[in-house]
């Protein structure tokens, strides 16, 4: 075609760095099919817009480079704005907040995770949080990892299990907390022995309500 937009380059990077650049957006969003998986109030493990319940007992695989740190504005029930960078780099520089934010910019931790037994094997999941049970449970899991790796760099993967605790607040009453219990560590590349044999998965899962 002759009518080719010309577009100026002046003080653009090379375009060979551009790659590198787009994919960043993928650290961002996660990859496409991931679901968002969350604690909800009443400690259940959900994901997806239906608020699935994870099967009990299911284990899921800790990618080692995923996690990722930075800040998130929410409004009223939705995300202004995010921030996000891996742990391997500073955290993002900040602007001022969004307008409408509630509480500003506020700290936020997070990973990426892989489901490996039961009905949901297979499922990619990205796990972010801004609680202080949540950014403590992932704190951790990666206090865990570093030792790990200081010991056997060959088996850097957490296989876990999603837990809960809870304590008493004096306003709130009853606060669950998401704990990662760790079942074994394997390579990035092997196929994990399977914790225990898996039981029968539950009919009619229940579904709970965003």
């Amino acid at each position: 075609m002759s009518n080719l937009v010309a577009f100026s380059q002046a003080g653009l990077p090379a375009v060979s760095t551009l790659s590198t650049a787009l994919r960043a957006i993928q650290a961002d969003v996660g990859p496409a099919g991931t679901v968002i998986l969350k604690m909800d109030k009443t400690g259940h493990w959900v994901f997806g817009a239906d608020q699935t319940e994870v099967e009990d007992d299911s284990t899921w695989a800790i990618n080692p480079f995923s996690f990722v740190h930075g800040f998130i504005a929410w409004g009223d029930g939705e995300v202004l704005a995010e921030k996000m960078a891996s742990v391997s780099q500073p955290l993002p520089e900040l602007d001022e907040a969004p307008p409408g934010a509630k509480k500003g910019w506020e700290t936020q931790v997070g990973m990426s995770l892989k489901c490996i037994s039961g009905e949901d094997k297979g499922m990619e999941a990205r796990y972010t949080t801004t609680s202080v049970g949540g950014k403590r449970a992932v704190q951790t899991l990666a206090v865990a990892l570093a030792e790990q790796v200081e010991k056997d760099q060959a088996k850097p993967v957490a296989i876990v299990k999603l837990k809960k605790d809870h304590y008493a607040h004096k306003s709130y009453g009853k606060i669950y907390t998401p704990v990662f219990e760790v079942q074994e560590w394997v390579s990035m590349d092997g196929e994990p022995e399977p914790v225990k044999a898996e039981a029968p998965a539950p009919a009619g899962r229940r579904r709970r309500s965003a």
